[in-house]
C-alpha cells in the first residue's frame, strides 16, 4: 500500500503558484465567497417567499439563481482549496465580511427584484477585483473561472433590470 506525503505548509507550492503569490486573490475569493453565500441565502428566501401575480415566473427563477449561487460557493472554496487554503465556512465569517446584506421576509416581489438587481452590482465589481489580482499574477484558471460566473450574472442582470423596467 502507498503512503501519501503531504509537503510541510510552509513549502506549499501547487500548480507552480504558492500560497504566499496567492494570497491576494484568496483573500478576494473569500470575499467572494461570503458574497455568494448571502446571495444564496436571499435567493431562498425570495424563492419560498414571493407572492403576488408573478408567483410562478419569480419562484422558477429565485429558484434556479440560489441554485447558480450554490455551484459558484462549490467552485470558489474548491479554487481557494487547490491553493492549500481553507475557504471561509461560517455564517459568521460570511455576514462579516459579506457586501451583500441580508433581508427579511417583508419584501414584495417587486422590491425582491431590485434588490436582486443590487445583488448583481456587488457580486460583478467584486469578481472583476479578484479577476485583476488574478491576472496579476497570470492565474487564468482563476480568472476563466470567475469570467464564466460573470457571463451568467451579467445575463440574470440584464433580465431583471428588463422585468423591473416593465413594472416602474
Amino acid at each position: 500500500m502507498e503512503t501519501l506525503v503531504k509537503q510541510p505548509s510552509a513549502t506549499y507550492n501547487e500548480l507552480g503558484f504558492s500560497t504566499k503569490v496567492h494570497e491576494e486573490v484568496i483573500r478576494n475569493l473569500n470575499r467572494n465567497l461570503a458574497n455568494f453565500n448571502v446571495h444564496f441565502q436571499k435567493m431562498r428566501n425570495f424563492h419560498w417567499n414571493v407572492k403576488g401575480s408573478n408567483f410562478l415566473d419569480l419562484h422558477a427563477k429565485f429558484g434556479k439563481l440560489y441554485k447558480d449561487a450554490n455551484g459558484n460557493i462549490d467552485a470558489i472554496a474548491e479554487r481557494i482549496r487547490v491553493f492549500g487554503n481553507n475557504p471561509i465556512s461560517t455564517f459568521k465569517q460570511c455576514l462579516e465580511m459579506s457586501e451583500i446584506k441580508e433581508s427579511g421576509t417583508h419584501f414584495s416581489a417587486t422590491e425582491m427584484v431590485k434588490e436582486t438587481i443590487s445583488d448583481f452590482e456587488i457580486l460583478l465589481p467584486s469578481m472583476v477585483d479578484t479577476i485583476n489580482a488574478a491576472n496579476e499574477i497570470g492565474d487564468i484558471s482563476t480568472v476563466d473561472m470567475l469570467t464564466k460566473m460573470m457571463k451568467g450574472i451579467e445575463k440574470n442582470h440584464w433580465m431583471m433590470t428588463s422585468w423591473i423596467s416593465r413594472e416602474i
